[in-house]
């Protein structure tokens, strides 16, 4: 089963029937099980999404992620000096910031091999680079 990286972009179009980007991500994910995809994300994503939704809508995410719509993974705080290294080395750059939740999405890719992502931030994902040389597949 192929596995897809979710940013908190798409979990917030998802769920936020007003989102320009809402018919996208739904038709994406409603068509997920006759492609055989699975969607796999982190905790900082997670907590992103929730924050930025309507009280409803937060609530019908969660519940989509507790009946297994999304896999979280965790990570433990020994990962964190990784990504703090990440967020200062892509700052630093003179662009935009990269914040926790791409950094734990760009740790996941590393921890999995999963390079392809939904992701509405295609600025952010488009110009990191594995410690590999690969780039991710913005979906």
């Amino acid at each position: 089963m192929k596995a897809i990286l979710v940013d908190a972009g798409p979990l917030i179009a998802l769920f936020a029937a007003d989102d320009r980007h809402h018919a996208r991500y739904r038709d994406l994910i409603l068509a997920s099980d006759t492609r055989g995809q699975r969607f796999v994300t982190t905790r900082p994503c997670i907590v992103e999404a929730s924050y930025l939704l309507a009280t409803l809508q937060r609530f019908e995410m969660l519940a989509f992620v507790e009946a297994g719509g999304v896999q979280v993974f965790p990570f433990d705080v020994g990962h964190l000096g990784l990504m703090r290294e990440w967020m200062r080395r892509y700052s630093e750059q003179g662009k935009r910031e990269m914040d926790l939740a791409d950094a734990s999405l760009y740790w996941l890719a590393t921890q999995t091999g999963i390079t392809e992502i939904m992701t509405i931030d295609r600025n952010d994902f488009s110009r990191y680079r594995l410690p590999d040389g690969r780039a991710f597949q913005i979906i």
